[in-house]
């Protein structure tokens, strides 16, 4: 098949998808082909103006719904870009079924103000999706790849994220929030590389996705609450972690979290809860369920002595912490690269409390190894635990508790 050939059968695919996003909610919609805007689409030609124009006629369609086509087929350069409402239309979909790649060039980010390349902000029922690549390339000039802020009823769906430096997906004060089928992926040393950042934001539901990252696979950060994670798979990364929070001595709030049915391969973390001394605020009403792990270093922690960089907070007694309180652990089952399955570092100041572990069976992923639990100002609940968690009230007696070691510091 001669080159001609194949770029008519894509421009035929496109057409076709054109017209499905056509009918949307029922009714016609408009729709702005990028290559319409004058997107060349051979990744060295800068296609930001072209995506800017086409964004614009289909914000300010005030007939219904519209749709922005990036076609398949075609690679499209873009320098940072910031794609904003209010708009006119009803709702937008955004689909990438090309490929979207960031600039190599430092020149192409002076005039870049909000730390991210892809900007999308205040796009109530925006629906970001398709079967294309977003690349960020590992380039060290922005601090997230995608950003989107104050777009609630975001539908963020399909799309393959790939080398982003930092962030990959920043989701911030967006309420209502449905992402899934998403492939993230980052080369495993590379640092800051988080898969889904979530903050300020309410009502979140983050399922069917693989994430592959050198950080946290998903973040949940302060002012987050009623987060629902299931169906996510995480490594190689850090695990899915609550928080950061507390950093320099703020106040800092999550809750609602229900993390079901993920599992985790190969993580330097598995199911984290993380605050910093000092801060203030509360980490509440968090649960984990049905979790599967794979050779993870540290399959269970809550940290509230969370330090990086230069700090060395475990040096510094403080007199505050964020609270933690309220959190489940039931059916978390598989194997542990070290020997400790489960730690539990608690402040004095304030306590890890209401702790409850139902169904733990964490195994060393060496051969005749064992593994134990470590407890510090933790308070709570156990059964049917292994490793046996000390400082836990045992509800009854615990046979898988007994084959393993725990330590109360």
């Amino acid at each position: 098949m001669d080159r001609n050939t194949t770029e008519f059968g894509l421009q035929i695919i496109s057409l076709i998808v054109c017209i499905a996003a056509s009918y949307l909610d029922g009714g016609l919609a408009a729709v702005f082909n990028v290559t319409g805007f004058g997107a060349i689409g051979d990744g060295i030609h800068d296609d930001t103006e072209a995506f800017s124009q086409a964004w614009e006629a289909a914000c300010s369609n005030g007939g219904g719904s519209s749709s922005v086509i990036v076609p398949a087929g075609r690679t499209f350069l873009l320098s940072p870009v910031n794609f904003e409402g209010p708009c006119y239309s009803s709702n937008v979909h955004f689909q990438v079924l090309g490929k979207i790649v960031a600039p190599n060039e430092t020149d192409a980010w002076k005039g870049c103000v909000s730390n991210s390349w892809l900007h999308f902000s205040d796009i109530p029922g925006l629906v970001l999706e398709g079967s294309g690549v977003i690349d960020g390339r590992g380039s060290p000039w922005w601090k997230n790849a995608l950003h989107i802020h104050k777009c609630d009823g975001l539908q963020l769906r399909g799309l393959h994220h790939v080398n982003s430096p930092k962030s990959h997906i920043s989701i911030n004060k967006c309420n209502g929030v449905s992402i899934s089928g998403l492939n993230i992926l980052a080369p495993e040393n590379s640092p800051n590389t988080d898969g889904i950042d979530v903050s300020e934001s309410t009502h979140v539901l983050i399922s069917d996705s693989i994430i592959q990252t050198g950080d946290d696979c998903v973040a949940i950060n302060s002012g987050s609450s009623d987060i629902q994670m299931t169906n996510v798979s995480c490594g190689p990364g850090h695990g899915i972690s609550v928080g950061s929070l507390g950093a320099n001595g703020s106040y800092a709030t999550v809750e609602q979290v229900n993390v079901t049915k993920c599992n985790f391969q190969g993580t330097q973390n598995g199911i984290r809860i993380k605050t910093w001394p000092g801060g203030s605020g509360y980490a509440r009403n968090i649960s984990f369920e049905d979790i599967t792990l794979q050779d993870v270093e540290n399959p269970i922690i809550i940290d509230q002595f969370y330090c990086k960089g230069e700090f060395k907070c475990e040096d510094k007694p403080s007199p505050s912490a964020v609270q933690v309180s309220h959190v489940t652990y039931q059916g978390v089952n598989g194997s542990s690269s070290s020997e400790k399955a489960i730690q539990l570092f608690c402040s004095e100041s304030k306590g890890c409390t209401d702790i409850k572990m139902q169904q733990i069976n964490i195994t060393s992923a060496i051969p005749r190894a064992k593994t134990y639990a470590i407890c510090k100002n933790a308070y709570g609940e156990s059964s049917s635990t292994s490793p046996l968690v000390p400082c836990l009230t045992q509800l009854h007696d615990d046979v898988l508790g007994r084959e393993a070691s725990a330590v109360w510091v």
